[in-house]
Parts: structure tokens; sequence; C-alpha cells
């Protein structure tokens, strides 16, 4: 009997014996300083989605930390006489246009890895001046170990279309970008045109995922932001996504998905993400919503935005207390566990996926429950509460 193909996301613990047929790579895991502690909070970058923290700077136990992880894994694996088990998620067929990646750290890389094991083709839009650095890196194999997929192969990225989102057509890029020698030797990287080429190359896509944001003020509180600073944000930040919407959505299949990348920030106070950061952020879901109601009537599109916790990504180490906001995380999420991006990965490939075919509009939440807490309960006020922790 001729083998069986078979996509899948499935969820598994990880053991400590696992199938030398099997790889498993942990995307997005760069690491950072050892110690970030007393560190200024204004050092926020606004390219990295950190979860919701006590606003008050504190000190955590310098001693080792040992946490169980839940490993989740998209899976795309062959079978000679049965099919997997479980609830499959299968993308074959469908092609996936992912904004954002520039290396193959951070929710960018993960969600086109989850995507691609799932069975869905993957083209990625790359910032312009980060270009050649990553189109070197992919060709020289930089990049060949953390492509592996569940089965062994390597992720293939079809495509790679020079992309900067913050304009929709050629007019809009002002002369002296033009004129920029991070630009030479690039051509229709525009929304409009980078759309337009996708539609020459390819014909249609299936999934639209937004992995973008700037904030060229971040380090700095509202009240002190400027007004170019904060439109700025706001431009790259949320603005980007409906520009890819209204350019990408002509040349979208009907079911199909798009998908953008949130913080918390967005409903909660979070003090050194400024800038104009967290209105963007809120400006985004509220785009969500909108969007769903407008792509699902016109064109049967389905629109969400994931809300994803901390994160040891290239991006984050421009904040400079990445680990201590982890170490928040752990200390005060429901689920003990530091997040890994293929959690945030395998999300957006079930949001792609007919299992959530009745999800639009919807923030969902992948920071181990973070989002929920109202105190940090690791305050010594509640001390005399006996709130269960994890035994390290």
């Amino acid at each position: 009997m001729a083998a069986t193909a078979v996509s899948g996301l499935q969820m598994a613990t990880a053991r400590s014996h696992i199938s030398s047929s099997h790889r498993i790579l942990k995307a997005g895991a760069a690491v950072l300083g050892a110690n970030s502690k007393g560190r200024s909070w204004a050092k926020l970058a606004s390219a990295c989605h950190i979860s919701y923290f006590h606003h008050f700077q504190r000190s955590f136990s310098s001693s080792p930390i040992r946490f169980d992880k839940v490993v989740t894994r998209a899976m795309s694996e062959a079978s000679e006489k049965k099919p997997t088990s479980g609830l499959p998620i299968d993308l074959k067929g469908k092609r996936a246009f992912i904004a954002g990646v520039a290396d193959d750290n951070g929710y960018g890389w993960a969600i086109a890895k989850s995507l691609a094991a799932a069975g869905a083709e993957i083209l990625v839009g790359t910032w312009v001046p980060a270009l050649n650095i990553f189109e070197t890196s992919l060709r020289r194999g930089k990049f060949d170990e953390s492509r592996v997929l569940p089965d062994g192969s390597l992720m293939e990225i079809t495509k790679i279309y020079p992309l900067d989102a913050v304009y929709d057509t050629l007019e809009d890029v002002p002369e002296d970008v033009k004129a920029n020698k991070r630009y030479a030797g690039s051509s229709n990287w525009t929304v409009q045109e980078v759309a337009e080429s996708v539609k020459q190359d390819f014909g249609s896509i299936d999934i639209l995922v937004h992995s973008l944001a700037n904030g060229p003020e971040v380090t700095k509180p509202l009240l002190e932001t400027s007004r170019k600073g904060y439109l700025v944000a706001i431009s790259a930040s949320s603005y980007s996504y409906v520009s890819l919407l209204k350019y990408f959505i002509p040349i979208m299949n009907p079911g199909g998905s798009s998908i953008s990348l949130t913080y918390i920030a967005s409903e909660r106070i979070i003090p050194g993400y400024g800038g104009g950061m967290s209105s963007a952020k809120a400006a985004l879901e509220s785009d969500t919503r909108v969007l769903a109601f407008e792509a699902g009537r016109k064109h049967k599109i389905r629109v969400n935005t994931i809300s994803a916790g901390p994160l040891r990504s290239r991006a984050a180490k421009a904040i400079g207390f990445i680990d201590t906001m982890i170490e928040y995380s752990l200390a005060n999420a429901p689920l003990q566990k530091e997040l890994s991006a293929d959690e945030v990965g395998n999300t957006a490939a079930f949001l792609a996926s007919p299992l959530a075919s009745a999800i639009t509009g919807a923030v969902i939440y992948v920071d181990n429950g973070l989002n929920a807490m109202g105190v940090g309960v690791d305050s010594p006020m509640f001390a005399d509460l006996n709130i269960p922790k994890d035994k390290h």
C-alpha cells in the first residue's frame, strides 16, 4: 500500500527519550544576559511582545529555577499502515504569506514553521534593510538547524519578498527613502507592489500573517511622546495590518484566515512600553474586530489576533530585562512554565485551519494565563495565603 502522508498538529509532553527520526527544535530561544535586574524599565523595545507584569520593579531570587515544560509541536509525518491518531490540522494545498520574518528567531519564524509542518506553502515578506543578511544566512545554511520540522525535513520558504509595510504604494515613499542605500537593489517592496507580485507569481494565498511592530519613541512615557513618534508607532504597528489586508484580500481565497500579533499593553498599564505602542496595540485589537466583520461579510475571510507572552528573542535584547519579565510570568501566571515560540506558532496554525472555521474577531491569549491575573501573587502581601507554587 502506498504511504499515506498526514499533516497535523499534535500536543505532546517532552520526554527524555525521543525517536531518532524526529528532531525537536525550540524556535526563537536566543539566550540573553544572565541577569537583567536593576536595568531601566524604559528600555522596552516595540518589536517584542512581553506579558503583563506588576508595575513596580521587583527583585527575584538569583538561585536557579527549574520548571517542567509542555512542548507543543506541529507534526507532519508519513505512515505506511495507519493515519495519525487525534484531531489533525491539515493545511496541505494552502499558501501562507508571513509579513515580518527577518531571522530564525521569534514568533514570525515559529508561525512559519508550524504552518509548514501542517502542510502549507510558505512565502515571507522581509523588511528591506534586513533582506540581504536574511537571504544570505538562509542560503549559507545558518538557519538549517532551526528549519527542521518534526518529521526531520527542513522547512522550505518558497519565496522571500522585500517589504516595508509602512508604505502602501510607491507614491507614498519619500525621496530620501528611495535614495537610501539600504533600499538600493530592491524594488516592488511597498504593500501594494508586494501583493501584486505575489498575485503574479502564485495567483492567490489562503493565509496572511502580520508579525510587524515598531515605535521609535517606545522608551518615552506617553506624556513625553511626540506627535510624530506616536503616529509612526500607529502606522507601523497597527495600520500596516489594515494595509496588508486591503491589498492582499483580493488575492485571498474564500475561507482564508488572517492573523496578527498583539500584546497585553493594549489593555493593561505596562510602564516602559511607551511611545504610543500601547495605543497601537489597542488599535490593532479594535481593528481586528472591525476587519473581521468587513472581511467576513465581503470576502469570507476570518481575522484574529494572538496576544503572546514573553519570549527570549533577538528583538527582546533591546529591552534589557526580558529575563525579569519571564521570571515574573513564571512566578505569577496560572501555568508556571516558560512560554515557547512554537506554542504561539501552533496556535496560529490552528486559527488558520478549518478547525477554527467559526472563530473570527477574537484576541487569543497565549501567555500561560498571565492576562487573567489582577495582581502579582509573588508580592509579600500574599505570603500568608498559601498559594500553590511549583516545587523547585
